[in-house]
């Protein structure tokens, strides 16, 4: 499954790849909506997530920038097997230009941590978000350790939003993480 995945993968170009990341985030905002809608989330209640104080700010900019700095130290200590993705990270922020980096991390961040956390994790709780947040990053599922650190960073993402309970705390958190690591492989591809 994960050879078909990544041959699937090749025969997309840069172009379609971003197209699909944007449909698979539109897909991710259709499915909080309507869950929201069957689980009777009142919006009154759900726009209280997003409550922003300064410190929201800062746990979630203090968190993500510890994450990265974990999956720094982790990218030097392990093998690069345990790390292939099959390149989708790599092709996706290699092509895109650093504002469009922002742009994305923004959007993933958003959509993602309103369906996990804002809808999945407020109904569900944190397991049961974290681990359908890593099965939802299915190129992961073949990668042993990716799978692993995945699920980690879910639960982490996961346990900033129950002491804080705000969506932004864990939206800029998930925003930090992807910039910062899309940055890295842009910077790293013009090398």
């Amino acid at each position: 499954m994960k050879n078909k995945q990544a041959a699937m993968i090749k025969q997309l170009s840069n172009r379609e790849l971003f197209l699909n990341l944007l449909v698979t985030q539109i897909i991710i905002l259709i499915t909080a909506g309507i869950l929201g809608f069957f689980l009777h989330i009142q919006s009154a209640s759900f726009l209280s997530l997003f409550h922003i104080r300064p410190s929201q700010l800062l746990i979630g900019l203090t968190a993500g920038i510890a994450l990265v700095l974990v999956d720094l130290y982790m990218m030097k200590r392990v093998p690069d097997s345990w790390q292939d993705d099959g390149g989708v990270n790599e092709r996706i922020f290699k092509s895109l230009s650093y504002p469009m980096i922002v742009v994305v991390a923004l959007i993933v961040a958003v959509t993602e941590e309103i369906l996990f956390r804002g809808v999945l994790q407020v109904n569900f709780g944190l397991i049961w978000a974290s681990l359908i947040f890593a099965l939802v990053h299915y190129r992961y599922l073949f990668n042993g350790f990716l799978f692993i650190s995945i699920v980690m960073v879910s639960f982490f993402i996961g346990f900033i939003f129950e002491i804080t309970g705000s969506l932004t705390a864990t939206i800029v958190m998930h925003f930090v993480i992807d910039c910062i690591l899309g940055f890295l492989v842009k910077a790293k591809g013009k090398q």
